[in-house]
């Protein structure tokens, strides 16, 4: 294995412990004179910056830019140029024929969990099983460890609102927040919200979150701004204990991701 081969295969593996979006582009067929063979791969990050190489000039430019646009949609492309005419508006002159396969790699979702009281816990342990990239967080010492929360994908002991300084959240970060009260709503919904999380839950009764949204728009925030939190986290189940309302949790933040609808699937109708 090359450097650059070797390069781009560790890129690969950092994105995805990372929870990184990337594109990979890949040389899949040329014809005639070309800059690059078959199995050239070349690592594309969100801003355009690239391990690796597929060619370099304008046609790498424009792979780049396809592979951005990769990051974006989730759908891979094959991209076919003619190195011919650069009169003609080809992205080169070298004789030759270039296919990429360009393939975003989409890093699993990442739940962050603040608070690792009971519920806590046990949601960071569901979301786990469930194959998510999970990080844990919370004030107090002992909480947020290897130790009480044994197999998470990292562990912060900070502040609630400092978490957002500690952590990439991204569009593929679903946030749990799983808070004492109001004092630290006040300072951790306003960071989570300056985030492009999909999902930003916190826990609590009616009058809780009715308490917290009213001192948060007086503090400036707009109630439309302030809709974008699941409050009181969760699906009604009627869960109870910590594992129950785990479920009504991690079941909101996968309907949330699918585009679900959280509705009964009970039908009634003929089977045909």
């Amino acid at each position: 294995m090359s450097k650059e081969d070797r390069a781009v295969f560790e890129a690969v593996l950092a994105a995805q412990q990372k929870s990184r979006p990337a594109a990979l582009a890949t040389v899949i067929q040329t014809q005639g004179s070309v800059p690059r063979q078959p199995g050239s791969k070349m690592l594309v990050w969100p801003d355009g910056e690239i391990v690796g190489t597929v060619g370099g000039g304008e046609m790498e430019a424009l792979v780049i830019q396809e592979a951005q646009a990769a990051i974006r949609d989730g759908q891979s492309r094959v991209l076919s140029y003619n190195l011919t005419d650069l009169a003609s508006g080809d992205p080169g002159i070298c004789g030759g024929t270039v296919n990429v396969f360009v393939e975003p790699l989409n890093p699993p979702p990442t739940v962050l969990v603040i608070g690792c009281g009971h519920v806590g816990k046990a949601v960071a342990d569901l979301a786990r099983w469930m194959e998510f990239r999970v990080l844990v967080a919370d004030d107090r010492p002992g909480y947020a460890t290897p130790e009480n929360i044994p197999g998470m994908d990292g562990y912060f002991t900070s502040p609630p609102a400092d978490v957002v300084e500690q952590v990439d959240i991204t569009r593929q970060t679903c946030i749990a927040a799983l808070t004492r009260g109001l004092v630290v709503d006040k300072q951790l919904i306003p960071a989570l919200l300056e985030t492009d999380a999909p999902y930003v839950g916190l826990i609590g009764s009616r009058r809780r979150w009715a308490l917290t949204a009213q001192a948060l728009m007086e503090d400036g925030l707009s109630r439309e701004t302030l809709a974008r939190v699941h409050a009181p986290i969760g699906l009604e189940l009627g869960a109870e204990t910590p594992k129950e309302i785990a479920l009504s949790i991690l079941s909101e933040i996968v309907m949330t991701l699918r585009g679900g609808t959280g509705e009964s699937m009970q039908w009634l109708g003929s089977p045909e």
